[in-house]
């Protein structure tokens, strides 16, 4: 495993863009300062010596010495040592509908990207929970398994985007099934769904598998997102919505009586979200209540530094930049490293 122990430091890569536009602004001006004597190819031929190719070569190799160095700062350290640990905690499986009607707009910015910065700041809630993400439409797909890697958790959450299932409809029960399925197999400890979704054409029995997962000691708890008056669902970026195919504007509806009689076949609790809260927070104060025992897991106890080695690549470019001069010597234009024509011709 790859971690930054200072990662701090890595904000310093955001003057990089500053350096490169003082340096082009610079080489302007010198570019200009040339042509005031007159034409830029014929004075330039008066300092032979003179390469703004090397200035380039010289900023090019100072630019990543830098951002070596930075990297250096930050610590990277590389795990070399797993360690088995036990921690008491619970498994929890977010559903998100990813379904063209998510894009509606009736929750600002829109249903989904409001659901995934929900969820985002969910995650940072946990510490010992194992958590999992399933996307779901007209079909349903595991986009993160049952894990504590947190990290990894939003990275994957942030990839998510309406369309990423072609297939198109609200599988509800299809997505509970995957859930139940996707816990881990052997652990006794709690397990929850939480699932996100307008709970609009759902194109199976949902209830029933709530039902099935209420069984096997699962609870569901369901946010409904969306406006029950409906609202039409953009496409693109003309300000166009989605029509059917009579080319009738469709609107999406948020089914709260579904998402409800989800959540009480399986002992959970059902939220509607608002644009001032999401209805997280009272989910997650329910969550405290749910059964937590010993979950094993592997973990990197012993990481080994690697800043040494970018720092000696760093310094090794710093001593090369500094070798390499802004303008050629009569010593090196015998050797030519750079291609560079001749500048006059031998009498």
């Amino acid at each position: 495993m790859f971690r930054f122990s200072n990662p701090e430091y890595l904000y310093l890569l955001l003057f990089l863009p500053a350096f490169l536009g003082i340096f082009w602004y610079s080489i302007r001006k010198q570019k200009q300062w040339i042509n005031s004597f007159g034409v830029y190819q014929m004075v330039i031929k008066l300092v032979p010596g003179h390469s703004f190719k090397r200035i380039w070569i010289k900023f090019t190799i100072a630019v990543v010495a830098y951002s070596l160095i930075i990297f250096s700062l930050a610590g990277p350290q590389v795990g070399a040592k797993l360690t088995e640990v036990k921690r008491k905690g619970m498994e929890m499986i977010i559903a998100l509908d990813v379904s063209n009607s998510m894009l509606a707009q009736d929750i600002k910015p829109n249903r989904i990207e409001r659901a995934k910065q929900a969820i985002s700041q969910l995650i940072d809630k946990f510490n010992n929970d194992h958590i999992g993400l399933i996307v779901f439409a007209g079909d349903a797909y595991i986009q993160l398994p049952v894990t504590n890697d947190y990290a990894s958790a939003k990275i994957f959450l942030s990839s998510i985007n309406p369309g990423m299932i072609p297939r198109q409809g609200t599988a509800i029960g299809k997505a509970i099934e995957l859930a139940v399925n996707s816990f881990s197999p052997n652990s006794n400890t709690g397990k929850v769904i939480v699932l996100i979704s307008d709970g609009e054409n759902h194109i199976d029995n949902p209830i029933d598998a709530a039902t099935r997962a209420a069984e096997n000691g699962i609870s569901i708890y369901t946010i409904g997102i969306g406006s029950p008056a409906g609202v039409p669902i953009p496409i693109g970026t003309n300000q166009e919505f989605l029509k059917d195919s009579d080319g009738k504007v469709v609107i999406t509806r948020l089914d709260e009586e579904t998402l409800t009689k989800i959540a009480v076949a399986a002992n959970g609790k059902y939220v509607r979200a608002s644009n001032t809260k999401f209805g997280l927070l009272p989910i997650y104060e329910s969550l405290k209540s749910v059964d937590r025992k010993e979950i094993k897991d592997k973990v990197y106890s012993e990481y080994s530094e690697q800043y040494q080695y970018v720092l000696v690549i760093a310094i090794v470019l710093l001593i090369a930049e500094v070798i390499i001069l802004d303008r050629k010597t009569s010593l090196l234009s015998m050797i030519n490293l750079f291609g560079a024509d001749k500048t006059r011709e031998e009498l």
